[in-house]
């Protein structure tokens, strides 16, 4: 069984986002994997290690990371192979910058076929830059596979991929026949730290460098030209201003509290 996980380098959270270029693309400096991924390749560990624990060979379940990005991307691979992926594969060609989700998933959906597809592709639920949540779903379509989408939960059993999905207020039990592609929230698991064991071996694990060319798409199929949307304009968000102080004076601080609130039409 072929796992197929996708991962993103993204912005660090601790740190300021900027837009940069007349795309008002985001600034990349700084950047991790999408900490929603982990989730993605902890499920990914834990359904090799349950089909070993069932007595069939590790062997027999491989993991492929997979990212698209520019040439620091492949830094979020090395932390995927830390975590227990085998091999890993980097999309990156110029003309992928400014890519949106309909440009990044008719790329990311490109490479999968170019890999010879998996039984199953798992992803975070949302990338931690746009999280939007679209990628997911529109490249299983392309891909023409059945989704499943923010699982809190995982299991691979007899050819049939089983999640629960939880809402507001219930939650609903899903199954698919595989070949699937399934989006796990971070309720999914809690990932692992990779220890030193983990580090030393990923770096003997391999990393394959694709362009465009290799994966058989055209520039203008990505980046701005084959993108649907793009931002037109972008604009520094106000500096915050300096809020009212109530002082309670002979206890008529909740009528002032409340005469604040109407004045803002807030009851």
């Amino acid at each position: 069984m072929r796992i197929l996980v996708l991962v993103k380098y993204v912005p660090d959270s601790q740190f300021p986002r900027q837009l940069t270029g007349d795309g008002h693309t985001l600034a990349r400096g700084d950047s991790i994997l999408s900490e929603l991924d982990e989730y993605a390749l902890e499920a990914a560990v834990r359904i090799r290690e349950a089909a070993a624990s069932d007595g069939a060979d590790a062997s027999s379940v491989s993991i492929t990371a997979l990212t698209m990005g520019p040439v620091d991307a492949a830094n979020a691979l090395r932390k995927a192979l830390q975590l227990g992926a085998d091999e890993a594969y980097h999309l990156t060609d110029d003309a992928l910058a400014g890519s949106d989700a309909a440009a990044t998933s008719r790329a990311l959906a490109a490479a999968c076929q170019h890999l010879g597809g998996a039984d199953l592709v798992l992803c975070g639920m949302a990338s931690t830059d746009g999280e939007t949540s679209l990628v997911p779903a529109q490249l299983a379509e392309r891909l023409s596979l059945a989704q499943v989408t923010f699982a809190a939960s995982l299991e691979v059993a007899d050819g049939t991929v089983r999640a629960t999905r939880n809402g507001a207020t219930d939650a609903e039990s899903i199954e698919a026949p595989l070949p699937a592609l399934v989006s796990v929230t971070d309720q999914a698991n809690d990932p692992r730290y990779p220890n030193f064991k983990a580090i030393m071996a990923a770096k003997k694990k391999p990393v394959t460098t694709l362009s465009l060319a290799d994966v058989g798409i055209s520039a203008d199929e990505v980046g701005p030209a084959g993108s649907w949307t793009r931002v037109l304009e972008a604009t520094e968000r106000p500096a915050r201003t300096a809020g009212t102080v109530i002082t309670d004076e002979d206890g008529d601080a909740g009528i002032k509290l409340v005469d604040f609130l109407a004045e803002r039409r807030l009851l």
